[in-house]
């Protein structure tokens, strides 16, 4: 089945045509480097690292473009008030976004590139829009005419009565409907120097710029997050289109992480940053949960809901483990054709995951029968299929550190003494101190299976250590 993505700009699910036959660009709106990632941030970030996983698996030789917005007004609002540096407190939180991406198991961009790098790109944009009519000049400012450009509004729906662009009225804005392209110099601020005074870009321009440099006029898809549909979106497509660029053919947007049922934000205070989230969940768990939902749904965050999804998780990598255990080695197999066809219906996370715990508990039961090769099969399947999601249990990514290795061994051992007791009093038909010794071990998280080649453990929730 042909890929079929939800386009936002037609509101149609459309087949997957790229511009380039074997060839797929993709454009991605990065972070405002503004303070500490919360996992509501990282989420586009998870959601777009499976679109770009199942289109390189899919044959196609990706470029993906996530760009850094390294000067904006929050930026040096935030950085005043530290009494630091803009460029200090930007590179600080922008190190602190590819730790988190790292983290996540989130593939690095073909390219990452900062608004503040591509300045003679903006201007160059800027210049051909006055040339056609599209922008003006006024008291060192740069705006975009919104009335224009006939299509102003197609992508969210806006009229463009209704349009309000959520920035000042600006010094000599014809409209207050227009949007602004160059900011003029202002005292203390960081500026560049253009042909209409020293000043610097305004938020959407940049992703303009920097995507017609690094994919061309036009490409395939551009995403983000369904809070950037407007002014954001809407704005590029019609300073790109106006300058006589075809821009994106697909625009992709994922729902928010929402909290007490809004979106998670540093305005609301209500942020979960995600060295925090990490202290409870390991980084593989919270990638899990922040990719289980369908990219376009809202993920309503609480406490249980994380861990019940680690839980999950952990069910199954716990099969993984044990067909290792058993069968040694487990190769990367290919993914069931059910999957693909979840996937290829516009990213179907939810069908994708319920046929992955299909071929989960079809392997369980091969193991439980001593089946072993039918379920080392099932294993490469699964290991496939959550490859493609960034979350096989086997990828280097995610082996323990030393210590956790060396604390599961210990752990084992203890586990193992107390099986032994266990075995030795069923055989003994002592029945009662058998159970004791399992119900020691539920007290304590260790969830013990007996199998044919004898009893097997794991924590609580299918993990071990």
């Amino acid at each position: 089945m042909t890929l079929r993505l939800f386009d936002t700009e037609t509101r149609t699910l459309r087949d997957f045509t790229p511009l380039v036959p074997g060839r797929a660009s993709v454009y991605l709106c990065g972070a405002t480097v503004q303070g500490e990632p919360h996992i509501g941030h990282v989420r586009s970030g998870v959601a777009f690292d499976v679109l770009r996983r199942w289109l390189a698996a899919g044959g196609y030789d990706v470029a993906f473009v996530r760009n850094v917005t390294d000067i904006d007004d929050k930026i040096l609002n935030k950085a005043a008030a530290a009494g630091r540096p803009w460029w200090e407190w930007a590179t600080t939180h922008e190190r602190a976004f590819d730790r988190a991406y790292e983290a996540l198991g989130v593939l690095p961009p073909s390219v990452e590139p900062r608004a503040t790098g591509h300045i003679t790109q903006m201007i160059e944009l800027m210049q051909r829009l006055i040339d056609r009519g599209h922008a003006y000049a006024s008291s060192g400012n740069v705006y975009f005419d919104v009335r224009s450009y006939p299509d102003y509004g197609k992508l969210s729906g806006h009229k463009l009565d209704d349009v309000h662009q959520g920035e000042s009225a600006g010094e000599g804005k014809r409209d207050p409907r227009d949007f602004t392209l160059w900011k003029a110099a202002k005292p203390g601020e960081p500026t560049w120097p253009s042909p209409w005074g020293p000043g610097r870009p305004g938020w959407h321009l940049e992703c303009s710029a920097m995507a017609e440099f690094y994919l061309g006029a036009e490409f395939d898809i551009h995403c983000g997050g369904m809070d950037l549909v407007f002014p954001h979106h809407e704005n590029e497509i019609a300073q790109s289109r106006a300058a006589g660029d075809g821009f994106a053919r697909y625009w992709l947007h994922n729902g928010w992480v929402t909290l007490g049922g809004e979106k998670m934000s540093k305005s609301l205070g209500n942020t979960l940053s995600v060295p925090n989230v990490l202290n409870h969940v390991r980084a593989v768990e919270l990638r899990f949960y922040l990719g289980s939902a369908h990219y376009s749904s809202m993920l309503e965050y609480s406490d249980q809901a994380l861990r019940d999804a680690a839980q999950t998780y952990q069910r199954l990598e716990a099969f993984v483990q044990r067909t290792v255990e058993r069968a040694g080695e487990i190769p990367v197999g290919k993914w069931t054709d059910a999957f693909a066809e979840a996937l290829d219906d516009n990213l179907g996370i939810p069908k994708a995951l319920a046929e992955i715990h299909r071929v989960v508990h079809e392997g369980n039961k091969a193991l439980e029968s001593g089946a072993t090769d039918t379920a080392r099969e099932l294993a490469g399947q699964v290991r496939a299929m959550l490859g493609i999601l960034g979350v096989d249990p086997l990828d280097p990514h995610w082996a323990a550190p030393a210590d956790s290795s060396a604390a599961r061994d210990a752990l084992d051992v203890l586990v193992r003494a107390e099986l032994e007791r266990r075995q030795q009093a069923r055989a003994s038909k002592d029945w009662s101190s058998a159970d004791a010794v399992r119900d020691r071990l539920n007290a304590a998280g260790v969830e013990v299976t007996d199998t044919p080649e004898g009893p097997e453990w794991s924590l609580t929730g299918g993990a071990r250590p």
